[in-house]
């Protein structure tokens, strides 16, 4: 491990599947997945 480096990994980090480099989301693709992960939270 480097010295001084973070011992975890930001689950948001930029570089991601979820939150890649270049890309900024709309507010509509935005509203439709926290409108998805709602539904997903009240299934259970």
């Amino acid at each position: 491990m480097a010295r001084k480096a973070p011992r975890h990994v930001e689950h948001n980090a930029r570089g991601t599947a979820k939150n890649p480099y270049s890309k900024s989301e709309t507010k509509a693709e935005l509203l439709a997945r926290l409108k998805a992960a709602a539904e997903a939270r009240k299934d259970k």
